[in-house]
């Protein structure tokens, strides 16, 4: 039988904790160029990054000019959710996932803002709620002055899932 990761604090699949929480995974999208969305190396999967977007499409703009530190953390919580979709497309199941083990969010902001932590604060708040303990990252928060598309944030991420013999 296959191992899986440690259960949330309310003890919920993680696609039961994104019910719960009102949310869905996007689809998936397609590599923006010469690259792959995940690759899998033995127990870890390393993301590729993915830009904020919604329903209505890329969320652009810059931190600190023309979008606030609320409208950074909304746009990163849409980036973890695409990075979950990708992760479910990869594995078949977000119950493979043993950890997030890294995450590396870019906020599109004004030169000098300091305040890049509370932005990818949503998604690392997200990936507490849908896997609780098993949620938590180390990470890096960094400003930057343009992304692709014009895009609020961007976060790649590394994931530690259950080995082929099911083994965290």
């Amino acid at each position: 039988m296959k191992a899986k990761r440690v259960l949330n604090s309310t003890q919920m699949k993680p696609e039961e904790s994104l019910s719960k929480l009102g949310l869905a995974l996007p689809a998936p999208p397609a590599p923006g160029g010469n690259y792959v969305s995940a690759k899998r190396v033995g127990n870890l999967v390393f993301l590729a990054g993915v830009i904020s977007t919604n329903s209505s499409g890329v969320m652009t703009g810059t931190v600190g000019q023309d979008r606030s530190v609320a409208d950074g953390y909304t746009a990163a919580r849409a980036c973890a959710l695409t990075q979950l979709a990708v992760l479910k497309r990869e594995l078949g199941s977000l119950e493979d996932v043993v950890e997030i083990v890294s995450v590396n969010g870019y906020v599109n902001a004004i030169s000098g803002f300091e305040e890049s932590p509370a932005v990818i604060n949503g998604t690392s708040d997200l990936l507490l709620q849908v896997f609780g303990e098993a949620g938590k990252h180390v990470r890096a928060a960094v400003g930057v002055s343009a992304l692709p598309r014009n895009a609020i944030v961007e976060i790649q991420m590394t994931v530690r899932v259950a080995d082929e013999a099911g083994q965290p």
